[in-house]
């Protein structure tokens, strides 16, 4: 399997990359290529993309691990720049409006509408359960919260806001024959939640959790949690982590933890 961070708050060090707020990476495993997720910013995802030799008409799936603008905005663009439907793996819940109150009101979901979507090629298989779509690509499907979660925001229900429990939080879990890795976009499940789920789906351990941990502000008892309580080998982490938290996860972890970038590559 290998990995490449294409989207990610921070740009690397390959000149022509572009840092963003956001996570896009792409995954080619046993002759399949998904790419994770698609930024924010349609323009900021091609010009990686074309930077890191990624033809926007070789990807097979894109896998939505949640329904945030910050991780479907560049969708528009990618599906532009290509000649041919995709596939597009994602939960029943994706397009469900969303609203931030901090800093202030503002939406925050899907910055596009589903028909808009699939007159430009769109092909949604949109399913709650966990499945295999590709040999040893497998969606997680909805993410049983064992222990705390990192939900954010609201939706609209009735006229009135309550809390987005985000249930179409999901990860993708890679099938590495003796073990599993694990992508999750923003983690909002919890990434103690993400990865024993993953193993039940498996059967298998998760040997590295690759991604966003929404970990921003998170208690330090929930930090102590990941330090106590993970088993994953190997842990690469970015965008929404944190960088107090981060280095609180590194300074227990040492070198079982990396940071994501642009650029990134990851092969195992």
């Amino acid at each position: 399997m290998k990995l490449t961070v294409v989207y990610e708050n921070h740009a690397g060090f390959t000149k022509g990359l572009i840092g963003g707020h956001g996570f896009s990476a792409l995954v080619e495993h046993e002759g399949t290529r998904v790419l994770i997720d698609a930024g924010t910013d349609g323009k900021v995802l091609l010009n990686n993309m074309d930077a890191l030799g990624i033809e926007p008409g070789s990807i097979d799936y894109l896998f939505i691990t949640h329904g945030h603008y910050d991780h479907t905005g560049g969708l528009k663009a990618l599906l532009e720049a290509r000649s041919e439907p995709l596939k597009i793996i994602a939960h029943p819940a994706i397009f469900r409006r969303r609203i931030a109150l901090k800093p202030r009101r503002r939406e925050i979901g899907i910055p596009f509408a589903r028909e808009e979507l699939e007159e430009l090629g769109a092909e949604f298989v949109l399913r709650k359960e966990p499945f295999e779509f590709a040999p040893g690509l497998w969606s997680s499907g909805e993410i049983p919260r064992r222990t705390w979660d990192r939900v954010v925001g609201y939706v609209e229900e009735g006229g009135r806001l309550i809390r987005d429990l985000v249930p179409d939080d999901m990860a993708l879990i890679i099938d590495l024959g003796d073990s599993a890795a694990v992508i999750t976009g923003c983690g909002h499940s919890g990434v103690l939640n993400i990865v024993w789920h993953a193993e039940d789906v498996l059967g298998k351990p998760v040997r590295e959790l690759i991604g966003g941990f929404h970990l921003g502000g998170a208690k330090k008892e929930f930090l102590n949690d990941i330090v106590e309580r993970i088993d994953a080998e190997r842990l690469y982490a970015g965008h929404c982590t944190g960088l107090n938290e981060y280095a609180f996860l590194k300074a227990r972890l040492g070198g079982r933890i990396e940071p994501l970038h642009v650029g990134k590559i990851i092969e195992l």
